[in-house]
């Protein structure tokens, strides 16, 4: 098992301390102390080991190793410095926000080794103070040094989290102005193409009003328009709901299609329908199947000619429906640039996963097929050719 980068960090620490003590204890000298011997070398090494748990217990560990270090004194060995026996402790205890803590056992044992060097060893006064300098200096730069360390971490976290915090806040702003958005195009859309589609709607309902019986290819004409325009202002409320609401869109399916064939025979164009196979879609899938069907007899009305003719074929096979609208009409221009119609139909296709080509025929006209994924297992084998 592989040791996480920490635990040999905290490793390393506590070796690398056991060891200094240990060559601290081999060279101190008093001449009244107790000879060294492998129990100096014992508790000396047992200050350190706290120092593993210093990221769960920062203070349990410096107040251990402080209590194991007065033991160490109590028992007449040779005494030393505890800056070194002590300074990882410290440092881990003021990052950890124990800087009290940490300068309170600092301050202990330099009021204590006071006692010890001037009451006990009748040591001058300057030369304790003088001696006791440099240890200070250390004890209270690990101190600080620990407490800064913690101070930029705090800052650190903050920052991220006032980075996360504008980074919502700009999410917010960008959906309020897409819900902004939204409402606008809703009432452009209102304001324009609703309008007139209801408009064209109503006058085609006076216009069969007006025709009597007579003229049945008037008639039909006129029925499919009003029909058509219905469900076009249907489907554009729907739409409209959508942009103001954020709802989702209602999608219609080939369940539709014979009522779209209906309505673009009415207006004049033959269409042929050819259908092999069967197999379930998934919702989306059946959607762009039938926006595709519906914009490629649109544009059939619209540039193949009032003599031309179309035919669809709907194939499952293979795990997938194959959709060709073609017509013998006069086709689009040579040089011709892909209209919004194509380049939807495209984006359609390919959003649910499938492939679409457009391309002009080999003996006129033009050809959209498209072939998109089918969900299921088919109802019914293909035929085989």
């Amino acid at each position: 098992m592989r040791l996480s980068r920490a635990v040999l960090i905290d490793l390393v620490l506590t070796i690398g301390v056991v060891v200094g003590l240990c060559i601290t204890v081999s060279v101190a000298n008093e001449p009244r102390a107790r000879p060294v011997d492998l129990g100096a070398y014992l508790m000396a090494g047992l200050i350190a080991l706290p120092i593993p748990f210093h990221r769960r217990r920062p203070l349990g560990v410096l107040l251990t190793s402080a209590a194991l270090l007065f033991v160490y004194y109590s028992t007449g060995y040779p005494g030393f410095s505890p800056a070194f026996a002590l300074s990882v402790q410290l440092y881990f205890a003021s990052l950890a926000g124990k800087w009290r803590w940490a300068a309170g056992v600092t301050l202990f044992y330099l009021v204590a080794g006071y006692i010890v060097l001037l009451g006990l060893k009748d040591q001058a006064l300057l030369r304790t103070l003088s001696d006791s300098l440099p240890q200070v200096t250390l004890l209270a730069g690990i101190i600080l040094f620990g407490e800064y360390a913690r101070s930029r971490r705090e800052l650190a976290a903050e920052t991220r989290e006032r980075l996360r915090q504008a980074e919502e806040s700009r999410e917010r702003e960008a959906a309020r102005r897409v819900a902004e958005e939204r409402l606008r195009i809703a009432r452009e859309l209102h304001d324009t193409v609703a309008h007139s589609v209801a408009t064209i709607t109503v006058q085609a309902g006076s216009a069969l009003h007006l025709l009597g019986d007579g003229d049945d290819g008037s008639r039909a004409a006129l029925a499919a328009i009003r029909k058509t325009g219905k469900e076009a202002l249907a489907e554009m409320r729907a739409t409209l709901g959508m942009l103001r609401d954020g709802a989702s869109a209602v999608e219609h399916g080939l369940d539709r299609m014979p009522g779209l064939v209906e309505a673009v025979r009415a207006a004049g164009l033959s269409v042929d329908v050819a259908r092999a196979g069967s197999g379930r879609l998934a919702a989306d899938v059946d959607h762009a199947a039938y926006r595709l069907v519906q914009e490629s007899l649109t544009n059939v009305l619209r540039h193949a000619g009032p003599s031309a003719a179309a035919r669809v074929s709907l194939t499952y096979a293979g795990g997938e429906l194959v959709i060709e609208v073609a017509d013998d009409g006069v086709g689009p221009p040579d040089h011709g640039r892909p209209g919004n119609g194509l380049t939807g139909m495209r984006e359609r296709v390919e959003a649910v996963g499938g492939s679409f080509t457009a391309r002009r025929g080999d003996a006129g006209g033009f050809t959209v097929s498209a072939r998109l994924p089918v969900t299921g297992v088919p109802e019914e084998p293909p035929p085989r050719g």
